[in-house]
């Protein structure tokens, strides 16, 4: 009897282990199978309305090539950053894309580390971090869209969006939610010399102002069909856009006060997609590859090609269609540079002050 129940512990003993043995060897298929993955929080604008959009080319060339899964999740620049620092104890994205001053925001909260991917040095210094926490992956500019249907010509200052035709008609993304929101307020800053001034304007917009919108990306449609006259967005995001949306025109708000603006010409500053590491992201390497490869050559000269960008890298010279077309949109247009350690410091309060002037 000692024997037997002896035999028996044993068995059960060994049963046990096998048992564990198999659980582990499913839980390592499982670990191995989700390390080939990688998670991107990006702020809208670079995914196709129809899966024809830069991301799409870039994720299924980088999945091909790899063998790596990119999951993607998608919103508003400041709502990425939000999610992202929500999540800073138990990180779940690996990358996270999204416009300044968002990009620099994240710096600060300490969501990203240091990574400088392969080419970065073919990006321009003013388009990447000092401390190498962040990198621009397309290039792109601040501006509006117009209903080319109803309107025979765009709009060309901010005073003429008062106007009764843009009652109900007109309507901008959330500042301090989503990126492209919030260069209404930097834009309205530069060209009206300064925030009280600006922001007594936003307050005079609101009687016109549909309301508030998280996401800058779904104003285009509802601008294509008429159901608003104008709209905030950005030129590489609006003219993807217009490529299935025929009554959509892009265009950029001139100073109404030619002493801010002594050329008198219309006006934008850069607002580039960039990329970072995420502090303790859970599949860090994999997001090392794909920030490798989304500066790698092919996929710079697919930021016009497909997406409707301008790339990143000054070493690559886009020749295509779209490129020339959106050489020719900006040509004329100043570029100006928003002091963004200003922007950085003092965002919340500008957001806060544009809260109270608008009643938002």
């Amino acid at each position: 009897m000692p024997g037997n129940i002896r035999l028996t512990s044993l068995a059960a003993v060994l049963g046990a282990l096998a048992l564990a043995s198999t659980l582990t060897a499913c839980g390592g298929d499982s670990a191995a199978s989700d390390a080939k993955a990688v998670t991107v929080y990006s702020a809208d604008g670079l995914k196709g309305e129809n899966g024809d959009g830069w991301y799409d080319q870039v994720f299924r060339d980088f999945e091909k090539q790899t063998g790596i899964k990119v999951k993607y999740v998608e919103g508003g620049s400041g709502e990425m950053v939000q999610r992202a620092a929500r999540e800073k104890s138990n990180p779940q994205a690996d990358v996270l894309v999204t416009l300044p001053p968002f990009i620099q925001q994240a710096d600060g909260k300490g969501l990203l580390q240091k990574y400088a991917p392969k080419d970065s040095g073919q990006v321009d210094g003013a388009d990447k971090a000092s401390d190498g926490t962040w990198t621009s992956v397309v290039n792109n500019y601040f501006g509006f869209v117009y209903n080319k249907k109803e309107l025979k010509q765009a709009p060309t200052t901010w005073d003429e969006l008062l106007g009764a035709p843009y009652k109900n008609k007109l309507q901008y993304s959330t500042p301090g939610v989503a990126g492209d929101g919030t260069a209404v307020l930097i834009k309205a800053i530069h060209d009206f010399g300064g925030k009280d001034a600006a922001l007594a304007y936003l307050k005079k917009l609101q009687a016109n102002n549909v309301g508030p919108s998280a996401s800058t990306g779904k104003l285009a449609p509802k601008v294509d069909k008429g159901e608003l006259l104008v709209a905030n967005g950005d030129v590489q995001m609006n003219y993807a856009q217009s490529k299935d949306m025929p009554n959509l025109g892009l265009w950029f708000p001139r100073a109404t006060d030619k002493a801010t603006d002594a050329a008198g010409r219309p006006s934008t500053f850069a607002l580039p997609y960039a990329a970072g590491l995420v502090t303790k992201a859970p599949h860090a390497e994999n997001g090392r590859k794909l920030l490798d490869f989304m500066l790698s050559a092919k996929a710079q000269q697919q930021v016009s090609e497909i997406g409707g960008g301008f790339s990143a890298r000054s070493d690559i010279k886009a020749t295509d269609a779209n490129a020339i077309a959106l050489t020719e949109l900006m040509d004329g247009v100043e570029v100006f540079e928003p002091d963004w350690a200003d922007i950085d410091k003092n965002l919340t309060t500008y957001v806060e002050d544009w809260k109270s002037a608008t009643g938002s």
